[in-house]
């Protein structure tokens, strides 16, 4: 179980004890599904450690929107929590991963009462600002070689991990095309000597 003293000990003496009182430490196992499209959201989650992937869904197709890396939270679970209206994304446990749950009508009054709840929010919306405008820039501008080359990149930096495990059914899933593109453009970037690929790893070089 995660240590809480790291992340309550600066915190307003009242904070601290409204949190210990009112907020769950969650383990959630890898591949979990913590929010889906539709539904209502009770609680927010900040994590604290491993990695919580966020996307939307249109029919067959996903599209990554983001990742929540410990220290951060789901703004787009704070909107609609705050709102009292459907999720309109899908949120999926990346790797093991440890959070601590906010309920949101607890949520409510210390974004109110506590400064330093909005300050995490309002760092939370810019920063997902500058992910959202990433997503469109590469969406609407680069090439999908360029494209999901810097996945990998991202995909590598954020877990630590090269090589990292992952089909290319999934690759496809998060970039929103089909498995057949991504297969065609990583034997391509394999020709090219920037990744070497095994089974179902992929090593970026």
């Amino acid at each position: 179980m995660t240590d809480l003293s790291k992340l309550l000990t600066p915190l307003h003496p009242d904070l601290r004890k409204e949190l210990e009182a009112h907020a769950i430490l969650k383990e959630v196992p890898q591949g979990t599904e913590i929010l889906r499209e539709g539904q209502y959201v009770k609680v927010i989650p900040i994590v604290l450690e491993g990695l919580i992937k966020v996307f939307s869904r249109h029919e067959e197709k996903e599209l990554l929107l983001y990742y929540i890396k410990p220290q951060e939270s789901c703004i787009m679970s704070f909107a609609a929590g705050m709102k009292n209206e459907p999720s309109k994304i899908f949120a999926v446990a990346e790797e093991d991963t440890s959070a601590l749950l906010l309920p949101t009508d607890k949520v409510a009054l210390w974004v109110r009462d506590y400064p330093e709840v909005n300050q995490l929010f309002f760092q939370q919306y810019n920063l997902r600002y500058s992910d959202l405008l990433t997503t469109i820039h590469q969406l609407l501008f680069e090439r999908m070689d360029k494209r999901l080359l810097d996945y990998l990149v991202n995909k590598s930096l954020l877990t630590g991990r090269n090589p990292i495990k992952i089909s290319h059914r999934q690759i496809a899933a998060e970039l929103g095309t089909a498995r057949e593109v991504i297969s065609r453009i990583m034997k391509k970037l394999e020709n090219d000597g920037k990744i070497r690929q095994e089974a179902n790893t992929i090593e970026i070089l």
